[in-house]
This record gives structure tokens, C-alpha cells and sequence, in this order.
């Protein structure tokens, strides 16, 4: 793999790079993703590059688009594992299962790349490439998964002998409980020990606090005493064989645990080279994600890329200064730059100081770091990059004092290795060429640079003030002219460049605004001719009239928008009528064959009637008459109905004729602001409704209103909430809307990860009330609950007893808790309820 030459030394930090390496190690979540990124280089090949791409690419797709992706959230135990390979040695409980759960991420990303899977396909066929040589071990990870508990310690049944062991312990403990419980509450019962007073382990031994003045009625060991004096620690005598045995069962447990880790460890030796290398892997990709949410977080996007320097970039963007600049509340302005052979190699931008000569700089030189890094950038979709393999850069003062140089010397000095190296994959970018020493001859030497840098066919940008480096560029093939462009009635930098002209530095202007003494300004006018100042402000007008363009054709095009936009309006709603005036012609004859049917009807009447009265002629012409009556009517207002419809038709033609005219000659009128949607009233609640608190589970039902409070039964407990907390217990069965949006599977996982971190299974109820406890033990459950919590522990203290009961009570009415009780007296006894989950 062939290395992208940079020069100098110092490239990365000149550019920006080296912010881009530490936002990306921040975003690692393992120490192997973070080496990763320190090893990071820029390549020079097409191929290569166009591969690191892709994989960052697919890697976006899978953050936007896929459901759960493996966890890389890993400790890194590659030394742990080299450090076992001599005989009898072991790895702790810890890095243990820090190994099992790097087995089984390595083995999820198999599944999820269908690694192996030749009757499935992938739609990531880079990153599936990655792991074709990987290796999983379930059978071990489930060995070493089977050893351990959820809180991470050994399982009792991991040997006979641990089993033993502990089964004997905890029967001399338990004996040890028995035995402090009844010295206890005697000491209590003579007013040696205070009421509540709980027993407390000091040096690993089971003691019990004593006032010093009553130590000597307690037979034992005084171990220790409190900070205060206040408070003695007494072993009774009767528990200090008990505890001197629990020592050696301890230290026997021990034993047997480092043995069963021995035996595990010469199970893995065999397989060191193996699992290293899984951490590799998952390092790889833990960079690659990396990679893909920094590119995610600035919208980058892979661009065409070529295998020949080339670059025609479409609003580039400058991350860093993205980043910034966006903390405050401001844009970038994007930049359209382009390089090609072999007419316009070279690109010279010259404009005033200030103006973003140096950001462009720095942005071409970043964003071509980075594609050839592997990583996205922040362009127009339609942007072309190439590949470069040098990329030299001059920028800022490199004055040394160490070394004896000047910032002209130390110019000069990268001058000649650019001169010596420079060929035609080369991409030079120079800031202020010439600039440091004397004007005349610096511009000479800096157009026989810039001659020599042409003919070895070298690709770049140069910043320059210099007149005779502008003309040089209009008169040369290869080079052309730029120009950052000045707004001269404001007197401010636009930050836009502008190929194919050069700029004005807009020094007589700046030097004006800043207030430099008018008569200053005259004799520097005189002194440098007035020939120069006719030409820079024949450049001003220049840049001022492409502007003014510009500006009109980027107008012509919205108005020619607006136009079609209304047009199509227009066309819609001519249709719209049309389509209405079918509907009204339909609705008309359908009116009138019922209207047939009905003259048809008195017509057959008509005609009995001249039977019945033995056709009498005056009769029979009456009945004519009324039946041709009859039929004009009808027809008269099918005619109206006709011209109606016609003259509406004819009302819009002539009102779309004159809008037209109209909006000819004014300008587009401002967008009307959306009305805010009407928010849904919320539904009313009353007594009998079953309703559970916002955020929980557990459901009650409502036994009084109380104003802006209810009280509600909650299995057997009664406590008051406030409405605004309240909702039902069943879910609306209204349809949702068009605008309402369901959170994605991985914003779900991800803040159910972020809750488990902040979640802790201990919580401190004392002094408060009763309502409140239970209130807060709710809340308290049902976050373990969700989060698959299987031991959680209430500390409520001793007291009364008050708190601890109700606690139960509502504990015994929660359909997730398998069991309660008191902790163990060494724990804290009878003051805290431990708490089992389903």
C-alpha cells in the first residue's frame, strides 16, 4: 500500500488534521478504535482509497438505516492475553469476561455481515470482506459465560469444591447472624447498646458498636474505635472461632477460584494468536464506525473519485470551521473550486486581507486529507475529487530561532524541496507566495517558481498580492486567476470565491475605512502611479459587475420558478373546475331523466284523462298546452344551467389573464408561515378510571377527585397524585397522525443503554413519608423492571417499622418481583429489603 507524501513535518497540524484524529478518537468505544485512528495515514492509490471509502460509507447506511448493530463498547485485554502463555498462569475474573464479551462480539458481527453465509447476500459487501478470515469460539464464550453470575462473580456450581466451600460458609455465617442477633439485643435489653443499632463489620469481622463506658460488660475484641471516641468495636468472644473459620473458608475459596481460572486460561492458550486478532478486528471496526459518525454529524458524502489529480468540488465546506462556527449561531460559506489538466493546474487567488484566502487554503488541504484518508466530506453530491500522491502546503510563519531562520528563509527553504519533488501528481498549496522580503525581487522569484512549478505539470493553489503573479496567470496556460470576493459599499469580506478573474486587495478602500489620514492616501495614490490605481479599480468593477449578473440571473431563475409554480397552480385549479363542471353537468341530466320519467308519468295521465272525458276537444287542447308548458320549462333551465357554468368558466380564464400580468411586474410575495395545528384536549378523568402514572406501568384505579389532585389504589396502597401526572391506563384508539413519528429500535436501545449507566440498585427512602416512599419505590421498580435488573435493594432503616411495611405491602402487589426480604445482617439486616426481579 502505497503512502501519500506529505510535507512538512508539521502537515497535519497546519491543516487541521490532528483535530480531526482527536474527535475521532473521542468517538471510539474501545482503546483498539482509538489506536486505530493514531495509526490513520492518507493513501495514494485509487483503489485503496476508493475501499476506505466505501467501508465508511456502508458504515453511514448502517447508522442511518439498520436496527441494532454489535456493541463495541470493550476493554482492551490483548496484553492480559500474552501475559498467559507460560504455564499456570491465569487471567482475573474481570479480564475473563472482558474476553467472553469480545467472543461474542466478534461472533454477532459475523451474523450480522452473514460472514460464511453463501445462500444470503449483504447489502455491505466491504465490510463483510473485513471478517472473511475471522474466527469465532462459541464453545469457549459459552464456557467462560457459563462460569459467572450477572453481577460478574463465579457461579457456586463452577466446581464441587467452590460449592462446598461456599455452602459451608454461608452456614457459619448464618450461625454467626444467630449468635450476634441474641448478644445484640441482650446488650440492648442492659442499655449497653442503643436501640436500632445495627451490627458492622470491621478488619472482614463481625462486630458490634459499644458506648466505652459499658465495652467491659461485652466479652471480646476490641478491633477498632470512632473517629470521635464516642463508639467502641467489639468481636464477641463467642463468634471469634466462627470468624477465624469463615478466614480460612475465604482464603480455601480463593484457592479453588484461582485454580478453575488455570484451567479455563489452558483452555485459551492455544487460541492466543486467534483471539488477538478478534481484537483487531473489532478495533477496525470501532474506527470505522468512528469514521462514519463524525462523516454522519457534517452530512459528508463520498464524491465521484478519480484515478488522475483532478478536482472539481461543489460547496466545500471546511469542517472545523462547520463546527465552530455553528456553536455560534453562524454559517459557512461554501466554497465551488476546480483543478484540471491541462488548462487550469494552478489556480492564484489574490483579494484582500481578511477575505478567506488562508481558509481555502486550508480547506483544500484538509478535505483532501481526509478523502484519501478514507474519510467523507462535506461537498455537493455532484462534486469530482481525484487522487494526489504528494501534497506539500506553506502556510503561516515558520520563523525558527533555533535553527537561524527568518519567515522569508523558512519559505524559501520549502520553496526548494517543493521545487525538487514537484511532478505531476503533485498538489501544492502556498499562502502569501513571495511575500516576506523585498516586493520586487519576491515577486520575481516567486514567478520563476511558479514557471518551474507549471512546467513540471504540478497541480495547486497560491495566494498572492502580487500584480505581476495575476498577470503572469492571465497570460500563461495551465494557471488561472481567482478572487475572494470584498463588498466595497460595506467595506467587509463576502468569503466567496470567483474563478477566472483576479482580486483587487482593496488597499486605497481599507486604508480609508480604518482612518488613515486622507493626505496619507493621496501621496501613496501618487507614489505608486496612477496607472496602478485605474487598473485595481478596473479589477473592483469588474468583480462589481459579475456580482451584479449574478445577482439578476440568480433572480431571473427565481422568478422564473415563481412563474411555473403558479402556472402549475393555475393549470390545477382550471382542472379542478373542469372536473367540477362534469360533476354539475352529470348531476343536471340525471335531474332531468327523473324529471322525463315524472313528464312521462303525466303524459300517460294526460291521455286517461281524454279517454274519461270521451276526448272533448277543449279538454284535450288544455291538457296539450300544460304539457307543452311543461317541456319549455325544462328546457329553459337546462339552458340556464349551461350559460351558468359557462360564464364561471370564463370569470377565471379572465382573472388568471390578469394575475398573470400582474405578477409580471412585482416581486414574489413572502411565503405565508404554517398555522400551528390545533393540540388535542386531553381526555378528562373520573372516579372508577383505571389509570396509571406517566411514565410507569403499574396501573390503579381512581377513588376521588380532589381539585387539581386524585387518589388512587394502587394494588393495596392508597397515595395521592397530581392529575397533570395521570394517564389512562389503556391507549387511545385514535389513529395517529400524518405528523406524529415513532422513535427508531436504535434510539430506543440507545436510550435504554444510556438509562442502564445512570441506573443504581440501591435507593435511600429514609426520612421520608409514606407516600412519597412508595411513590418513589414505584418509580424505582419499574426502571428495573424495563431495564432487567434482577437484585435491587431498598434502604429504609428500622425505626418503627412503619416505612418497611407499607413498602412490602405495595412490593407484594407488583407482578415483576419473584421475592423480598431483609438483607443479610452483615449487610445491613432488617433496615433494607432486598428485592428480586423477574
Amino acid at each position: 500500500m502505497k503512502l501519500m507524501e506529505t510535507y512538512p513535518h508539521n502537515f497535519e497540524e497546519k491543516v487541521g488534521f490532528n483535530e480531526i484524529r482527536s474527535l475521532l478518537a473521542d468517538l471510539c468505544s474501545s482503546p483498539m478504535g482509538s489506536d486505530r485512528v493514531a495509526e490513520m495515514q492518507a493513501v495514494a492509490e485509487h483503489a485503496e482509497a476508493s475501499r476506505l471509502l466505501a467501508e465508511t460509507g456502508e458504515m453511514q447506511i448502517i447508522q442511518n438505516e439498520e436496527g441494532l448493530f454489535p456493541d463495541l463498547r470493550l476493554a482492551d485485554v490483548r496484553e492480559a492475553l500474552l501475559r498467559i502463555r507460560p504455564m499456570g498462569t491465569y487471567l482475573e475474573e474481570r479480564e475473563l469476561l472482558d474476553v467472553a464479551a469480545a467472543l461474542r462480539t466478534i461472533e454477532a458481527l459475523i451474523r450480522f455481515f452473514h460472514v460464511g453465509e453463501e445462500d444470503k447476500e449483504t447489502p455491505y459487501p466491504h465490510l463483510q470482506d473485513l471478517l472473511c478470515d475471522a474466527v469465532a469460539f462459541p464453545e469457549m464464550e459459552k464456557r467462560i459465560s457459563g462460569l459467572f453470575d450477572r453481577f460478574g462473580q463465579m457461579k457456586d456450581n463452577a466446581s464441587p469444591s467452590l460449592m462446598r466451600i461456599r455452602g459451608e460458609l454461608a452456614s457459619i455465617e448464618k450461625s454467626i447472624s444467630r449468635t450476634l442477633q441474641g448478644i445484640l439485643r441482650l446488650a440492648q435489653s442492659e442499655g449497653w447498646v442503643e436501640q436500632g443499632v445495627q451490627p458492622s463489620v470491621r478488619d472482614g469481622r463481625l462486630v458490634i458498636p459499644v458506648s466505652p463506658a459499658y465495652k467491659r460488660k461485652v466479652k471480646g475484641i476490641v478491633h477498632d474505635e470512632s473517629g470521635t471516641g464516642k463508639t467502641v468495636f467489639i468481636e464477641p468472644s463467642e463468634i471469634v472461632e466462627a470468624n477465624n473459620r469463615i478466614r480460612e473458608l475465604e482464603a480455601a475459596e480463593r484457592r479453588e477460584i484461582i485454580r478453575i481460572l488455570i484451567e479455563v486460561c489452558d483452555g485459551l492458550r492455544p487460541h492466543i494468536g486467534a483471539l488477538v486478532d478478534c481484537y483487531e478486528w473489532i478495533g477496525l471496526f470501532d474506527f470505522i464506525a468512528a469514521k462514519a459518525k463524525l462523516s454522519n454529524e457534517w452530512n459528508a458524502i463520498i464524491p465521484i473519485l478519480q484515478p488522475r489529480p483532478y478536482m472539481h468540488w461543489v460547496k466545500a465546506i471546511h469542517p472545523l470551521l462547520l463546527r465552530s462556527l455553528k456553536a455560534q449561531g453562524r454559517e459557512v460559506v461554501p466554497l465551488d473550486i476546480a483543478l484540471s489538466a491541462p488548462d487550469s493546474r494552478i489556480l492564484i487567488i489574490s483579494g484582500p486581507n481578511a477575505g478567506g484566502k488562508s481558509v481555502c487554503l486550508k480547506t483544500v488541504g484538509l478535505l483532501q486529507y481526509m478523502l484519501q484518508s478514507g474519510i467523507p466530506t462535506p461537498l455537493s453530491p455532484d462534486s469530482t475529487a481525484g487522487i494526489f500522491a504528494k501534497l506539500f502546503i506553506d502556510i503561516g510563519d515558520e520563523q525558527s530561532i533555533e535553527d537561524d531562520l527568518s519567515t522569508y528563509s523558512s519559505h524559501l527553504k520549502n520553496m526548494k524541496h517543493f521545487a525538487r519533488h514537484t511532478d505531476g501528481g503533485t498538489l501544492l498549496l502556498i499562502d502569501e507566495f513571495g511575500g516576506g522580503t523585498e516586493p520586487q525581487i519576491g515577486g520575481a522569484i516567486a514567478e520563476a517558481l511558479l514557471h518551474r512549478f507549471n512546467e513540471q505539470q504540478g497541480f495547486g493553489i497560491v495566494t498572492t498580492h502580487y500584480q505581476n503573479l495575476k498577470s503572469y496567470a492571465e497570460e500563461t496556460r495551465g494557471l488561472v486567476n481567482g478572487a475572494m470576493l470584498y463588498d466595497r459599499h460595506e467595506m467587509r469580506p463576502l468569503f466567496r470565491l470567483s474563478i477566472g478573474r483576479p482580486g483587487s486587495s482593496f488597499a486605497i478602500e481599507i486604508a480609508r475605512k480604518i482612518g488613515l489620514p486622507e493626505e496619507v492616501i493621496a501621496e501613496a495614490t501618487k507614489k505608486v502611479g496612477t496607472s496602478y490605481i485605474d487598473m485595481d479599480k478596473y479589477l473592483q468593477d469588474i468583480v462589481r459587475d459579475k456580482r451584479y449578473w449574478e445577482g439578476k440571473r440568480a433572480n431571473i431563475r427565481k422568478e422564473e420558478k415563481r412563474l411555473e409554480e403558479a402556472a402549475d397552480q393555475y393549470e390545477n385549479r382550471l382542472e379542478a373546475i373542469r372536473q367540477e363542471r362534469r360533476q354539475i353537468l352529470d348531476e343536471a341530466r340525471r335531474q332531468a331523466a327523473e324529471m322525463l320519467s315524472e313528464s312521462s308519468s303525466r303524459i300517460e295521465k294526460t291521455i286517461r284523462d281524454i279517454r274519461e272525458a270521451q276526448a272533448e276537444r277543449e279538454k284535450t287542447l288544455r291538457a296539450r298546452q300544460e304539457l307543452n308548458a311543461f317541456k319549455e320549462e325544462l328546457n329553459k333551465e337546462d339552458a340556464e344551467k349551461e350559460e351558468r357554468i359557462n360564464r364561471e368558466i370564463e370569470k377565471i380564464k379572465r382573472r388568471k389573464k390578469r394575475k398573470q400580468e400582474k405578477e409580471e411586474t412585482r416581486p414574489p410575495e413572502p411565503l405565508k408561515k404554517a398555522l400551528p395545528t390545533e393540540q388535542p384536549k386531553p381526555a378528562t378523568l373520573q372516579v372508577g378510571d383505571t389509570v396509571r402514572i406517566t411514565g410507569q406501568s403499574a396501573t390503579g384505579t381512581i377513588l376521588e377527585l380532589n381539585g387539581r389532585e386524585a387518589t388512587i389504589a394502587l394494588g393495596m396502597i392508597k397515595t395521592t397524585v397530581a392529575l397533570d401526572r395521570l394517564e389512562p391506563a389503556r391507549p387511545s384508539k385514535e389513529k395517529k397522525t400524518e405528523n406524529q413519528q415513532t422513535p427508531s429500535a436504535q434510539m430506543i436501545v440507545d436510550q435504554i443503554h444510556d438509562k442502564r449507566l445512570d441506573f443504581k440498585q440501591d435507593i435511600d427512602l429514609r426520612g421520608m413519608r409514606a407516600n412519597d416512599a412508595v411513590q418513589a419505590v414505584m418509580y424505582f421498580i419499574d426502571d428495573a423492571i424495563q431495564l432487567g435488573i434482577p437484585r435491587v435493594r431498598i434502604l429504609h432503616g428500622t425505626g418503627t417499622g412503619a416505612l418497611r411495611t407499607v413498602i412490602r405491602q405495595y412490593l407484594a402487589t407488583v407482578n415483576g418481583v419473584i421475592r423480598f426480604a431483609d438483607e443479610h445482617v452483615q449487610f445491613g439486616g432488617a433496615g433494607i429489603t432486598v428485592v428480586e426481579l423477574d
